[in-house]
C-alpha cells in the first residue's frame, strides 16, 4: 500500500485535492467531528480537564471555539486528548486498507505530530494567500484569532514544502488539480 500525504496551510485545499485521487481518504477534521459528537470518553476528559468550557455532551464546536480562544494552554490540553484518538482511527483506517494500491491521508498537522513515516509520499498544496483568506472568509465559523492560533501550532509551508516530494500548485480549478495528481500517480505507479 501506498500512503500520499496531503499537506499545506489552512484553506489551501487539501480535502478538496485529497477526494481528487480517487482512492479511500482519511479525514482527521471529520474524525475529529466524529468524535466530538459521539466520544463519551473524550467529553469526560475535556470536562476533568476545562471543566470552565464543556457542560454537555456531545461536544459542541461553539465549546471548543471558546476554549481555545480564551488560552493557548487549552488548545494542548484539547489536542492532548483528541490526538491520541486520531492516532487509533488513523491505524485502524490504515489496517482497513491494506489491501488498496493507494490511500490518502488527509491531516492537516501530519508533518507536526509525526505521523509520517519512512516511504509516505508527502504532496504540499501550495495556494495564493489572497485566494484562501477568501475562500477562509466564506467558512461558516470563519474566526481571525482562531486561525491566527492554529498557524502558530503548524510547521511554516516553506518546512512543509521542503519535506514534500511534490508540489500541487492549487488555483481552485479540478480541471489543473486532476493534471497535477495524474502526473503524480503516473510516477509513483
Amino acid at each position: 500500500m501506498i500512503k500520499i500525504a496531503v499537506v499545506g496551510g489552512i484553506g489551501s485545499g487539501k480535502s478538496h485535492i485529497a477526494k481528487l485521487f480517487n482512492y479511500p481518504v482519511f479525514n482527521a477534521d471529520l474524525e475529529v467531528a466524529k468524535i466530538y459528537k459521539t466520544s463519551r470518553q473524550c467529553f469526560k476528559n475535556l470536562k476533568k480537564k476545562l471543566p470552565k468550557h464543556f457542560s454537555s455532551f456531545p461536544i459542541r464546536k461553539e465549546e471548543i471555539i471558546r476554549a481555545i480562544s480564551s488560552s493557548e494552554i487549552n488548545f494542548k490540553k484539547i489536542t492532548n486528548i483528541i490526538h491520541p484518538e486520531i492516532r487509533k482511527k488513523m491505524n485502524l483506517f490504515l489496517k482497513d486498507n491494506k489491501k488498496k494500491e493507494v490511500v490518502i491521508l488527509d491531516i492537516p498537522l501530519l508533518l507536526e505530530n509525526k505521523l509520517n513515516q519512512k516511504g509516505d509520499i508527502i504532496i504540499f498544496i501550495q495556494s495564493k494567500k489572497i485566494e484562501v483568506l477568501k475562500r477562509l472568509k466564506k467558512r461558516e465559523n470563519f474566526n481571525s484569532d482562531l486561525l491566527s492560533k492554529f498557524k502558530k501550532m503548524q510547521l511554516p509551508p516553506s518546512y512543509k514544502k521542503k519535506k514534500s516530494h511534490f508540489i500541487i500548485k492549487n488555483n481552485f480549478t479540478n480541471k489543473s488539480a486532476k493534471m497535477s495528481i495524474i502526473k503524480i500517480l503516473k510516477k509513483i505507479l
